[in-house]
């Protein structure tokens, strides 16, 4: 067995175990060799290898938070409030690292990003299927968005299967319904498949929810932490809508999209809509 150390004067008791048969544990737990060599550049401009472990990381947190809405539309199901809201506090921590993704492109110059954007040919960022995900457990669903994934079908199937299924907020009503407030049938028994639209009584249940917080509290906590959601969606949306305009002002977006046109579309809508109107009746 090797005895050898790469610091010579790390010995006895505190030194690690340094000699595997394989790969390290971590690397078995981590995969940080295949993690670190997933960036296949199409370009010699320095600058894309930025942009191309930036996206990625964001692929990744969108797949944490995915995970953590599941949970707690999930627990929501169930009951289980306090399960439900810890779930809901672990994906603002995520989304907060999430929207700083932006910090290393959103100063990006026109200039810069025309050196390596023809490298992205047809690719888009709203062809992710992960955000993709993350939009249908926020209730913006769209059919014609799983168009793009057909080639792929785990991915495509995957989506379709979160397309009829409920998301978050539907979860949240179904639950308030349980509890006896009058939400609405034509609401618990929507097309899942369609985008939620607002509702006068869903927001008069949420207006008296806020208006009793002592009979209420555990609600009024669970309705804050979907706001505190909403709240770093909306961030997120404004967030990119800022860096594709410093990096290509108004021109038509990668992959076809309308670009800032359509990002600011995006980010006018409020996540769970009565949870913000509600406010101005109590």
């Amino acid at each position: 067995m090797s005895t050898f150390h790469p610091d010579p004067e790390a010995t006895g008791a505190e030194t690690p175990h340094l000699d595997f048969a394989g790969t390290t544990p971590y690397e078995d737990y981590v995969q940080a060799d295949v993690l670190t060599h997933l960036q296949h550049l199409r370009s010699d401009d320095p600058g894309e290898m930025v942009f191309l472990v930036t996206t990625q990381v964001m692929e990744l947190w969108f797949t944490v938070i995915v995970h953590e809405w599941e949970t707690a539309a999930h627990a929501l199901r169930e009951d289980r409030i306090p399960a439900a809201q810890d779930a809901l506090k672990r994906s603002l921590r995520e989304l907060e690292a999430l929207n700083a993704s932006w910090k290393p492109l959103a100063a990006l110059t026109p200039a810069q990003f025309n050196s390596y954007r023809g490298a992205l040919g047809e690719g888009s960022g709203f062809q992710s299927a992960m955000y993709r995900r993350m939009e249908f457990l926020l209730g913006d669903k769209s059919a014609s968005m799983l168009v793009p994934h057909r080639g792929a079908p785990r991915v495509h199937a995957e989506l379709e299967k979160a397309l009829h299924e409920p998301g978050l907020y539907d979860e949240t009503l179904a639950l308030l319904a349980r509890r006896g407030y009058p939400v609405p049938q034509s609401v618990l028994e929507r097309d899942l498949s369609q985008r939620y639209e607002p509702s006068a009584a869903v927001e008069a249940v949420w207006a008296e929810i806020y208006a009793t917080p002592d009979q209420n509290d555990e609600l009024v906590r669970l309705g804050e932490v979907l706001t505190d959601v909403g709240e770093l969606v909306w961030r997120w949306r404004n967030d990119h809508l800022t860096a594709t305009r410093r990096a290509m002002g108004s021109k038509t977006g990668t992959g076809g999209s309308a670009g800032v046109a359509w990002l600011e579309k995006r980010a006018t809508k409020n996540v769970f809509p009565e949870l913000w109107t509600a406010r101005s009746h109590v």
